[in-house]
């Protein structure tokens, strides 16, 4: 789902209980409902703690705490037949689409890095990851990809592609999608080489995905990499990947491929628009950097700073562009001070209320709706990702938020797999009680990269991703 801002509005901008007896029966029901769940011993171990004594909690614990619960989303409500992430997981079992096999790919990237926290914090058994990071990367070696590139969405029982949304024409590759898997890929590959004899083949066959992508297929000849090719259509979508947006990612892994890369042309006459993607211009006094690939002048969505930053280190990192340390600070403090500016004095705003990104939405007659918050478009929605994946960029809004949607919103934003997708206290108190992958996996990322840099770490020693990184012009933290 991530790309919905860009890929469909290209105008625009181009995805506890109060007691313990209470978290026992939930946890039963959602057991019940999913055969995945029946074996205790596979499941994320449980929290003990209840939204009366959080307040007693350091942050520290309050971070830990968020981790593993959000990671049921990719451990315990993983599509069981191919262990990926699904698009989406509804705990109350109605999916208005009929979709609840269709597992996304790079929500599934964030995924697998969000495994590795998980192996590292010890929220799951080593042993059993390892077998399940095996099963993915056995289910995508034998799913259709596109000169090495994976669709958006796939069917997780059959394998087969799903096309995307309604959309008829985007049913090939998606190397967006599949550049948010390979960061995946990267990371495990880097935490498991070093491993037993099991964890080494494992992280050969996640080596073996990355290496047979075809990057430089994907610029159609051109200075630029195009997101879309399908057998049927070609590159009829005719769809240039520019900055600025959530896509750094795709060329820089692009560039770092053995076997399939890019020129650094490629990147700086593309994604940079030959150096116009450089702009002067400030929001609250705090400058955008780059320009943003929105309408307006206060930045886009807050994914834009998280998805290609999962393992991508943007602390140190600069190009002749841009200070990406500093792009990403100012653009989550930007968004920040919106939802304190408030123009359309929503309710749902405060000091430790914020967050626009994209997510599921409410729409004006109450039904539920999907949208890329920011301030462009902005109905007065929270979406509790934003803030908790920022928290490397905003610690202390972001630490504020994490506490307040946990301890004074917990009845309505805490569920069985972390803080819901998204609410809002406009006309009432509303949540869209559902999940979906590409907001819970930033968040497992994002804490742990402020705590301790893992996944960071992990990507950028990977040979590659530095000559890659060096070819493009790239300086960066080693």
């Amino acid at each position: 789902m991530s790309g919905y801002s860009t890929k469909n509005s290209k105008t625009a901008m181009k995805k506890l209980p109060l007691h313990l007896l209470v978290a026992f029966t939930l946890l039963s029901f959602f057991a019940c409902k999913e055969n995945s769940n029946k074996k205790t011993n596979h499941a994320v171990k449980e929290t003990s703690q209840s939204a009366i004594d959080s307040t007693q909690l350091s942050d520290d614990a309050l971070l830990e705490l968020v981790q593993k619960q959000t990671l049921k989303y990719f451990w315990d409500y993983a599509e069981p037949n191919s262990g990926l992430a699904r698009e989406r997981f509804h705990p109350d079992g109605k999916y208005p689409k009929n979709d609840p096999k269709i597992v996304t790919t790079g929500g599934s990237g964030f995924g697998l890095m969000g495994i590795v926290v998980g192996i590292e914090r010890n929220f799951i058994n080593r042993k059993e990851a390892v077998l399940r990071l095996e099963k993915i990367a056995d289910f995508l070696a034998n799913t259709p990809r596109y000169h090495g590139a994976w669709p958006h969405w796939i069917n997780g029982e059959t394998g087969n592609t799903k096309n995307f949304g309604s959309d008829s024409t985007d049913n090939g590759g998606d190397i967006v999608e599949t550049s948010f898997l390979a960061q995946g890929f990267i990371v495990v590959r880097e935490y498991l080489k070093n491993g037993n004899e099991k964890e080494k083949a494992v992280a050969e066959k996640f080596n073996k995905l990355w290496n047979g992508i075809e990057w430089n297929w994907y610029t159609n000849h051109k200075n630029g990499i195009f997101w879309h090719w399908s057998p049927n259509y070609k590159f009829e979508k005719n769809f240039m990947i520019e900055g600025y947006n959530e896509c750094l990612i795709t060329y820089v892994l692009a560039a770092s491929s053995p076997e399939h890369s890019i020129q650094s042309e490629v990147y700086h006459q593309g994604w940079a628009r030959n150096g116009n993607i450089i702009t002067n211009k400030k929001a609250y006094g705090i400058p955008l950097i780059l320009k943003h690939n929105t309408v307006g002048g206060k930045g886009g969505p807050l994914f834009w700073a998280h998805y290609s930053f999962l393992g991508l280190n943007p602390k140190g990192l600069k190009d002749k562009y841009a200070n990406y340390w500093n792009l990403n600070v100012n653009h989550s403090r930007i968004n920040y001070e919106y939802c304190q500016e408030n123009p359309n004095n929503y309710k749902t705003y405060a000091k430790n209320s914020w967050g626009l990104t994209a997510s599921y939405t409410k729409n004006k007659d109450g039904s539920t709706g999907y949208t890329a918050h920011s301030p462009d478009d902005d109905h007065g929605v929270v979406s509790p990702t934003a803030a908790v994946s920022s928290l490397p960029y905003t610690p202390k809004e972001s630490m504020r938020a994490i506490r307040h949607f946990y301890t004074d919103l917990n009845e309505l934003t805490w569920g069985p797999a972390g803080f819901y997708d998204a609410f809002s206290l406009e006309n009432g108190k509303w949540a869209a009680k559902k999940y979906l992958a590409i907001d819970q996996g930033p968040m497992i990322v994002m804490i742990e990269n402020y705590r301790t840099g893992l996944i960071w770490n992990l990507f950028m020693q990977a040979p590659e991703v530095q000559q890659g990184l060096d070819k493009l012009g790239f300086t960066y933290s080693k």
